[in-house]
């Protein structure tokens, strides 16, 4: 994406536009499925993303400034780059938004994420997030356990989620390691 300082909701192509693989992404630990936001409820992909990966609390989000309090002060904090010391999963049931992550040199990437999509961060990765243009998404978040929402802004390097991350993702030679998305 770009480095301008234009409105963040904007999509931020590079010139000429550079796209990202799936792969390139799971490179980076970042995983995504295509699911029936339709029928969440009932979706059999769904259930067995959670059951295989250990999602046992679920909940929703809905991001916009008529149903978010404090948006503006949030949307603001979701826009900081920061890492979490677990996974951030997050699938999009209703509108879309942006995820910002960071590449091996330090680049963003912009992963759009709409209707259907849903998005896990690993661990220890530095990003941001921030609405599109229609300003709103519906997200279910889902976690291991308990929720814990604690961001911490960059830079945060000697916690040990974000050096376990360097060194599955990062490190010289890992670009060689598989992701399995269904692990």
């Amino acid at each position: 994406m770009d480095d301008s300082d234009e409105d963040q909701r904007l999509p931020h192509h590079r010139n000429p536009k550079q796209f990202v693989s799936l792969d390139k992404l799971a490179e980076l630990g970042v995983l995504s499925w295509r699911l029936d936001a339709d029928n969440y409820e009932t979706d059999e992909e769904l259930k067995k993303i959670r059951e295989a990966r250990g999602y046992s609390y679920m909940d929703f989000c809905e991001v916009c400034p008529e149903k978010l309090p404090n948006y503006d002060e949030k949307i603001k904090n979701f826009f900081e780059e920061h890492l979490h010391t677990d996974e951030e999963i997050r699938y999009c049931v209703a509108g879309s938004g942006y995820f910002d992550v960071r590449d091996r040199n330090d680049s963003w990437i912009r992963v759009w994420v709409k209707k259907g999509g849903m998005i896990v961060l690993p661990a220890g990765i530095y990003h941001r997030f921030t609405l599109d243009t229609s300003n709103y998404i519906k997200a279910m978040r889902l976690f291991i356990g308990d929720p814990i929402w604690t961001p911490y802004n960059r830079p945060h390097d000697e916690l040990p989620a974000r050096k376990e991350y360097l060194d599955a993702f990062l490190q010289q030679g890992s670009a060689d390691r598989a992701v399995d998305a269904a692990a």
